[in-house]
């Protein structure tokens, strides 16, 4: 009796220190989340790996996660008038139906979790890499995008349209399979297919469409049952008052020491899922 007493106790503790943890796992992302605008998802879905939790529940969890901590960066954006939201109709009409797809696709693969859950670990493994490297060389994709844009760029309406929904398409097969995708890879190829927007708007425009594109695919996960509400309310605790925090700590630290540290972390971890 005093045994069975002891060992409920022991896995109590270790119960409330998991609990904590995803708490400060949550305040930490949030915080670089907040200082730096990018590494929500693909910091948070490889901290849920550390913490046991299988791939595609770690994904499922991340998406609405995102879908949640972004909805408050929609309003204040649309308060500003920093959205366009053609651009985020253009992007939603290519990634929906992709979420659409790619959930179709995780499904099929549902009787055979190992499989589902081997080829959502090697799919985060290289976006991983592609948002370290989206990272690494941002400031030179934007000197790209600014020069083409004082020089010959001058596509037209249609072309540009298509161009969007393609990205769109993209992005909603990324964010589907891995939950990353939609806020460093997203706001890369809007700078390189928008270079003569402002920024402000552009970012505005990145966190509008981010926001359905996770809810979907984050409902279309929960349906499937990869979905744990204990973590997310655990992280949301934690990110909530991260994000705010860091929001106000905005350019306090050196973007050039932030985003090199951000990009090698996600190069190892990336490395690690993949091989």
């Amino acid at each position: 009796m005093l045994r069975a007493s002891f060992s409920m106790g022991f896995v109590g503790v270790l119960m409330d220190f998991g609990n904590f943890g995803l708490v400060v796992a949550g305040l930490v992302v949030g915080f670089i989340v907040g200082m730096t605008g990018v590494g929500g998802g693909s910091l948070m879905t490889p901290i849920l790996l550390w913490f046991g939790v299988n791939p595609a529940t770690a994904v499922g969890t991340d998406l609405l996660y995102a879908a949640i901590t972004k909805s408050s960066g929609v309003l204040v954006h649309r308060k500003n008038q920093n959205i366009d939201w053609a651009i985020t109709g253009w992007l939603t009409l290519g990634s929906v139906p992709a979420v659409a797809m790619t959930l179709w696709f995780l499904s099929s693969l549902h009787t055979a979790p190992e499989t589902m859950n081997a080829i959502i670990k090697q799919a985060l493994g290289f976006v991983l890499f592609a948002t370290a490297l989206a990272i690494f060389f941002k400031k030179r994709l934007l000197d790209f995008a600014h020069k083409r844009a004082g020089g010959n760029y001058n596509p037209s309406g249609k072309r540009l349209n298509v161009m969007t929904v393609i990205t769109g398409l993209i992005l909603g097969t990324m964010v589907a399979l891995t939950s990353i995708g939609a806020g460093a890879l997203g706001t890369v190829a809007l700078f390189i297919l928008y270079p003569l927007l402002p920024t402000r708007r552009l970012v505005g425009t990145e966190i509008a469409h981010a926001v359905p594109l996770t809810l979907v695919a984050g409902l279309g996960h929960a349906s499937m049952g990869n979905m744990d509400w204990h973590v997310l309310g655990f992280l949301l605790i934690g990110s909530l008052p991260g994000i705010w925090l860091g929001s106000h700590l905005t350019g306090r630290i050196s973007d050039e020491l932030l985003r090199p540290c951000l990009a090698t972390m996600l190069l190892l971890i990336g490395y690690k899922l993949a091989f």
